[in-house]
């Protein structure tokens, strides 16, 4: 059994689909992204590339859809009735709106983010696709520090991902009904997002922007 690794990494993420080289994502020395291998935070390609690197290493490495983030679903695009986000009668539009990442939570209690991508007079369609789903993925960058972790830290780690530490959560109470987003129901929406929108180490889980908590290497 492979020991935890404890690493820090600074890194520039591109998206590359297409032939193309958009800048996603950076973290640098001073602001690294660290983690603790073995837990599975993180997507699988993406940590069999760095775990065994030395301090020092450097990475330049390219993740498929199938590796990263899977193809974008339109199945995975639904429209729910309006009054779902309704509090106290009325709408809730300072937290619903286009381009809006919103917490939701399916019947199961499994939460994730939806980007709300329509808003009617009668519904909300949201997009459950992960925002990079559908993207090819390079990696360029450096590791900081590569070790053994201590028991201390993997408690910390694994106390995030539970819930008992900071960052994973879902403070509103916002849920789905279903896997496709029927029934779904929100509260008042002062929880912030659901994932890890605190930290997994330095970073946190999701992608890109503070929607998602930052750290686009992570599984969620």
């Amino acid at each position: 059994m492979k020991p935890n690794k404890y690493i820090n990494a600074s890194y520039q993420l591109y998206d590359v689909t297409d032939g193309k080289k958009e800048l996603l994502e950076e973290t640098t020395a001073d602001q690294p992204f660290t983690f603790i291998s073995g837990l599975g935070l993180l997507l699988d390609a993406f940590e069999r590339q760095v775990v065994d690197l030395e301090q020092g290493s450097e990475f330049d490495f390219v993740l498929t859809p199938a590796q990263a983030y899977g193809e974008h679903s339109d199945e995975h695009v639904v429209e729910l009735d309006k009054e779902t986000f309704y509090i106290d009668g009325q709408f809730d539009e300072k937290n619903v709106f286009v381009g809006a990442v919103i917490p939701l939570q399916n019947e199961d209690g499994n939460r994730f983010n939806g980007q709300v991508t329509s808003v009617t007079d009668t519904a909300v369609t949201v997009d459950l696709n992960h925002p990079l789903a559908g993207r090819t993925l390079n990696f360029v960058g450096k590791i900081n520090e590569n070790r053994e972790a201590t028991n201390d830290e993997l408690s910390q780690f694994v106390g995030k991902v539970t819930g008992q530490g900071e960052g994973c959560g879902c403070g509103g109470n916002c849920g789905c009904g279903g896997d496709e987003g029927d029934g779904c129901r929100c509260g008042n929406g002062d929880g912030g997002e659901c994932g890890c929108g605190g930290n997994h180490g330095e970073g946190g889980c999701g992608c890109g922007d503070k929607e998602d908590g930052g750290q686009c290497c992570c599984k969620n």
